[in-house]
């Protein structure tokens, strides 16, 4: 599954399904799951005490959730770097920007495809107005963390390969600082009127 024999970091919808499917993939070698809506500090304390236990035979750690945390996410790095002897770690999360660039690079990443991710959306960004935004925004103003950074991939995904618009580096940028304002807990109504913004004024320029 993954190239690098440490383990790695697998993007899927079906966390549950696919621990199990590892758990199954690894018998009769030990696996110890911790699946969370949440990821936060105290579960990283928890998996570090669990892959400090000794172990004569490889333990695989799979972690799992929506989100983790940054001081969850900062805690883990030493020991995915450096796993303790026949400890191998694999982290289940629906998207790639829910971890940090730093974890990321400590593990090989393998990603499933996500078709509800390709779905058109109720707005068109080449003909985006003041009006369908405040709509659009109305309607997903409350989205917890992780369906929102889902939220703001899916819009870049239509902007690109479904109404295959040419973006300029200011609307990419805004959708990278999306991710990094919806990781900081910023409001997200405020964060996609950001994004939603860089279209508009594309569509004035062209007139």
């Amino acid at each position: 599954m993954f190239a690098n024999e440490r383990g790695g970091i697998l993007i899927t919808a079906q966390m549950e399904e696919r621990a199990r499917e590892i758990e199954e993939s690894r018998r009769p070698l030990r696996c110890v799951t911790f699946m969370r809506d949440d990821f936060k500090i105290e579960d990283a304390k928890e998996v570090i005490s669990e892959a400090y236990k000794s172990e004569e035979n490889t333990k695989t750690l799979i972690l799992g959730a929506k989100s983790f945390t940054v001081p969850a996410q900062n805690a883990l790095l030493k020991i995915l770097e450096e796993p303790p002897r026949n400890i191998i770690f694999i982290l289940l999360a629906p998207n790639k920007s829910t971890f940090l660039p730093t974890v990321r690079s400590r593990l090989s990443l393998s990603q499933e495809h996500h078709p509800h991710i390709h779905e058109s959306l109720s707005i068109a960004l080449k003909n985006l107005d003041l009006s369908g935004l405040f709509a659009f925004v109305k309607e997903h103003d409350r989205l917890k963390k992780h369906d929102a950074k889902e939220l703001i991939e899916r819009l870049m995904y239509q902007a690109i390969h479904v109404e295959k618009l040419s973006l300029s580096t200011q609307q990419l940028d805004g959708f990278d600082k999306a991710l990094r304002l919806i990781e900081l807990n910023s409001r997200f109504q405020s964060v996609l009127v950001i994004v939603l913004m860089n279209f508009i004024k594309e569509v004035k320029r062209g007139r």
